[in-house]
């Protein structure tokens, strides 16, 4: 059996599976709030509990190989075991072989959280995904581009019929801000830089912190709307992140939902970015928590004006852009089949 798991700095999901042909089958699964643990070694405890206490057969407690996608940069120690301390959660570091000796010594590998969902792409069918752009698909690069916690993106190298996934932290590159006729997303870079006295990780506008700055930021321009008290109380109360797009697809505030298609429109543009730099003829894949639950945004016209709006000395790369086929991931355990279909293949 396989040990799997997609560890994020809000929801890890665990899971036990068996591969049939060139699927990976849950037998069991939970989803967790990372938050509410102090490491992963506490945490697995408690799953392993669980599955033991299942009514499973032995077989299916057996557990021969374990792979866990974690959202951070992994790297190899002297020893040639990879290791992980993670990007948004305050755990101390992951290490294969401590895991290892939780599962008696089984084989385990830690990927990058985006790599593990780039092996995922391939467990999905039609219904987990939405299509934002139907393009014209051909063989070659792909690449994931995930807005949630954090962003993460990871480019999938297309050579002799199979998908590579590499990781990489693109997400910390440096904002670049694209063209619009107000501005804003050269103002929402000086105010962020004037915030933090220094570079604007992209990271810091694409994400649920993300939403919150550039609200923060619309708000304090004054242009845009004031804000209301009873959204103010909803705020401290809820997400806020979660609070000011639920009050966007509602069209209960202006505010809102001038924040949502700034945020949309940067989404677009830094897709479109990456869909060029990898030449991601292929496809590009929207994953991540915040997309699926703005679909309708997602899909209006605002993403892909801003993924086609590129160099206008050469229009032809918008009409490449305009010819990328482009999806939401609606299934949330894309990260965890991966993490399975890794270590089946291992």
């Amino acid at each position: 059996m396989i040990l799997a798991g997609d560890i994020g700095g809000t929801k890890t999901n665990l899971g036990i599976f068996k591969q049939e042909n060139d699927k990976v089958i849950s037998i069991i699964k939970k989803k967790y709030e990372s938050q509410q643990y102090d490491s992963l070694e506490n945490l697995l405890n408690e799953f392993l509990d669980l599955v033991n206490q299942a009514q499973l057969s032995e077989d299916e407690k057996q557990i021969g190989v374990a792979c866990f996608g974690i959202a951070g940069p992994v790297e190899k120690s002297p020893d040639g075991k990879r290791y992980c301390q993670m990007t948004n959660l305050n755990w101390p570091v992951i290490k294969e072989t401590s895991v290892s000796r939780l599962i008696k010594g089984m084989s385990v590998s830690l990927l990058n959280d985006m790599e593990a969902i780039g092996y995922g792409i391939s467990q999905l069918g039609k219904e987990d995904l939405v299509v934002i752009n139907q393009g014209k698909p051909q063989e070659g690069n792909r690449a994931i581009i995930a807005a949630g916690t954090g962003l993460g993106i990871v480019k999938l190298f297309w050579k002799d019929g199979e998908y590579y996934p590499s990781s990489s932290e693109a997400g910390h590159a440096n904002f670049a801000p694209s063209y619009d006729k107000d501005n804003l997303q050269g103002q929402l870079l000086a105010h962020l830089q004037e915030k933090i006295q220094g570079d604007v990780g992209t990271e810091q506008i694409l994400s649920g912190d993300g939403l919150v700055n550039i609200y923060e930021f619309l708000k304090g321009n004054g242009k845009y709307g004031k804000e209301s008290a009873a959204l103010r109380e909803r705020m401290n109360q809820k997400d806020a992140a979660q609070v000011i797009s639920e009050a966007a697809l509602a069209h209960e505030d202006a505010l809102c939902e001038k924040a949502l298609d700034l945020f949309v429109s940067i989404y677009g543009s830094v897709a479109g970015n990456l869909a060029l730099h990898d030449k991601t003829v292929g496809g590009v894949y929207i994953g991540g928590g915040i997309a699926p639950k703005i679909l309708d945004k997602m899909g209006d016209d605002t993403f892909m004006r801003f993924f086609t709006a590129k160099e206008m000395k050469f229009p032809k790369f918008a009409q490449f852009n305009a010819d990328i086929p482009v999806h939401v991931i609606t299934n949330t355990e894309v990260g965890l089949l991966g993490a399975a279909w890794y270590a089946a293949k291992s």
